[in-house]
């Protein structure tokens, strides 16, 4: 499937004219005690339109994006790659693809347009960040791989890891990886993204909570369907978060 089978797909033609809905919902109290709902009423109130998250000037940005989450990954490869400027890291696309790909940081960055966004991290412990992500839109890559017509969610499986030795992973459907802000980052604030936010590359999607953002992507798997060993589609999800996670 290309480009513009795989955005018939997912339905883009929604997306447009709803970028004023989410900077209102953003700064709503009113909205974010809907978080609080079953996550079916979320998806009731934002998955079929698409908004937009608000997007700041750069004026705005946070002096330091506050790092969480798991440590950085500790493997071998990780650290050598960390070394030497992620020479040997390759990030790639499976699952349900016509053509599997696997991309290094350069081809990642000369092969796609560049797209920056100024955006808000809302963590699901409470706190806010504002940051400069740059990186290439996701639905580039994955259009790139041609989805299959049966695909409906993209898993992102990453390098680090809980105490226990599980590995983090998120997922988006169809719809979700299609929205014109869902970056594969790769550059923070106009810098290769530091190890302690995710290097070298990190899901964003500013329109959910930060847990969606995957931090240290390596491959990413086009599925027809979650569970089995997929469990809710995510770490934490599998720990009884929302897999919508909306903002």
């Amino acid at each position: 499937m290309h480009r513009a089978g795989f955005l018939a797909l997912v339905g883009t033609t929604t997306l447009a004219g709803c970028a004023g809905i989410a900077t209102n919902l953003t700064e709503n109290a009113s909205f974010h005690r809907v978080l609080e709902l079953p996550e079916r009423l979320d998806l009731a109130l934002l998955g079929a339109g698409q908004p937009m998250a608000r997007e700041y000037a750069e004026s705005a940005i946070s002096p330091v994006f506050r790092q969480n989450g798991f440590d950085p990954p500790s493997t071998p490869d990780y650290v050598a790659w960390s070394r030497r400027a992620w020479h040997g890291y390759r990030l790639f696309v499976t699952g349900l693809v016509d053509t599997p790909k696997s991309y290094d940081l350069d081809t990642l960055r000369r092969s796609f347009p560049r797209v920056a966004q100024v955006t808000r991290h809302d963590c699901v412990e409470g706190w806010s960040v504002i940051g400069k992500w740059t990186g290439v839109l996701l639905r580039d890559v994955l259009s790139e791989s041609s989805p299959q017509s049966k695909a409906r969610y993209v898993v992102f499986h990453c390098m680090d890891q809980d105490g226990a030795g599980e590995a983090y992973y998120e997922s988006l459907d169809m719809r979700q990886a299609a929205h014109p802000q869902a970056l594969l980052a790769y550059d923070l604030n106009d810098k290769p993204i530091p190890v302690e936010n995710g290097a070298p590359i990190r899901l964003k999607v500013p329109t959910q909570l930060g847990y969606k953002s995957a931090k240290y992507v390596q491959r990413i798997e086009v599925v027809a369907g979650l569970g089995g060993m997929l469990g809710n589609g995510g770490y934490w999800e599998d720990q009884g978060y929302e897999w919508f996670a909306g903002i």
